[in-house]
């Protein structure tokens, strides 16, 4: 028994002019404006430190707050610009969030006091969402036969953006100073800016039947056939970004119960290994998936994620935890391909960027939940708890996927 296919999932076969060129400009704005996003993780608490805290308490808060209220603020406007672009454009939402974070991350250098500084976080995270919009448009102008291994450049390029990011906030301060950092990645992201609009071109889409061109938030899952891949998708997504960040602001504390010599280089080493191994396996996974079936690898890579965290429960020093680290970062890289290329080709086009749009969401909260919670039950129940918690919940994701998998799991088929 299939999937029923959605009504207007089929893609025209002039979807496919500039798709490797538009692929290529996702690339490098997705890159650029992460970058911006995440540079300031290594300078933040000096910078909030400048702006007139001096309370240690008081900064280490106040710069808690000031990087997820991006991330929070993103979270909230990203299905709105998915449906925008649904409605107006998939490049004009790009044009939009390139030069919206262009101009806010300038702003962010200009700031007075960490009032300011929060705002402008806040301002940066509703004008933005260059990423997630890339994402939708990749998904939704490539051949579906390439999709996944497109959808994996574009994903090596988001995790590369996240690890370059802290590196290059580690390295220009001391050169240029905290308030010109920002200026340059304002600048950066002009280029990103500039290159979208002139070199991107978006190919028309056919005009939809009477009664679907404007689909409303009310009607729009009333236009999926099968609603259970795409939500069960959502949870995927957040799960995703919330195994990640559960662990992140425990590491250093783990490692100085590990008796680590230089605890700051090697979290440092810890939180890349990660990365790194998502940019390596992204693109290999995504076209994997395209031969095998996006459903069948989305649960494969939650399934071996799950299994490696219960082992960083139980390291004895932190070369194993760098291996463990960088193993699940593997297995993570093949989700964010997985997650798009599975609603993308379980909804119809004219809510694809809508329906995207909320999985971005998903990861957003996934962002702000994650080292939410890792802090509050790694300092109540014990650094192992975190692994063995968020490996249940992984865990039990992927039984989830596995039973409701689809009876035809076909490769470039819809439940595919």
């Amino acid at each position: 028994m299939t999937t029923k296919q959605p009504p207007d999932l089929e893609q025209a076969p002039h979807t496919e002019v500039n798709w490797q060129r538009n692929l290529a400009v996702s690339v490098f704005g997705a890159f650029t404006t992460i970058i911006a996003m995440t540079l300031l993780l290594p300078f933040l608490p000096l910078y909030v430190e400048q702006l007139g805290v001096t309370d240690s308490a008081a900064i280490v808060q106040w710069s808690g707050v000031a990087f997820g209220a991006t991330f929070l603020s993103a979270a909230l406007t990203a299905p709105l610009w998915g449906r925008l672009g649904d409605r107006y454009g998939r490049k004009l939402m790009l044009i939009r969030a390139s030069l919206g974070m262009a101009i806010a991350m300038s702003l962010i250098g200009l700031a007075e006091n960490i009032y300011q500084l929060v705002g402008l976080r806040l301002l940066a995270g509703l004008l933005g969402g260059y990423a997630s919009g890339a994402t939708i448009l990749v998904a939704t102008q490539t051949p579906k036969a390439r999709s996944g291994w497109a959808l994996g450049i574009l994903a090596s390029g988001i995790m590369a953006g996240n690890l370059a990011g802290p590196l290059i906030g580690g390295l220009l301060p001391p050169l240029v100073g905290i308030r010109n950092t920002f200026f340059l990645a304002g600048g950066l992201i002009f280029v990103a800016f500039l290159a979208t609009l002139f070199l991107m071109k978006e190919v028309p889409r056919p005009k939809p039947p009477t009664g679907a061109a404007k689909p409303a938030s009310g009607n729009a899952w009333s236009l999926i056939p099968d609603k259970r891949p795409v939500v069960t998708m959502f949870v995927v997504a957040g799960l995703m970004m919330f195994a990640i960040m559960s662990i992140e602001p425990i590491i250093t504390v783990y490692l100085i119960q590990l008796h680590t010599q230089d605890v700051t280089l090697m979290a440092g080493v810890i939180m890349s290994a990660t990365a790194l191994a998502s940019i390596l396996s992204a693109s290999r996974v995504g076209k994997l998936a395209d031969r095998i079936g996006h459903w069948k690898v989305v649960t494969g890579c939650m399934s071996i994620a799950a299994l490696l965290l219960i082992p960083q429960a139980f390291v004895t020093n932190e070369w194993q935890l760098v291996v463990l680290r960088f193993l699940m970062g593997l297995a993570l890289g093949g989700l964010m391909p997985g997650i798009a290329a599975v609603i993308r080709h379980s909804v119809p086009n004219t809510v694809a960027g809508h329906m995207l749009g909320y999985s971005t969401s998903c990861q957003y909260i996934g962002q702000v939940l994650g080292p939410l919670a890792g802090g509050f039950i790694g300092g109540h129940f014990g650094m192992p708890a975190v692994f063995v918690i968020t490996c249940v919940l992984m865990a039990g994701c992927a039984a989830v996927m596995w039973i409701m998998r689809p009876q035809a799991l076909t490769p470039g088929s819809s439940a595919a």
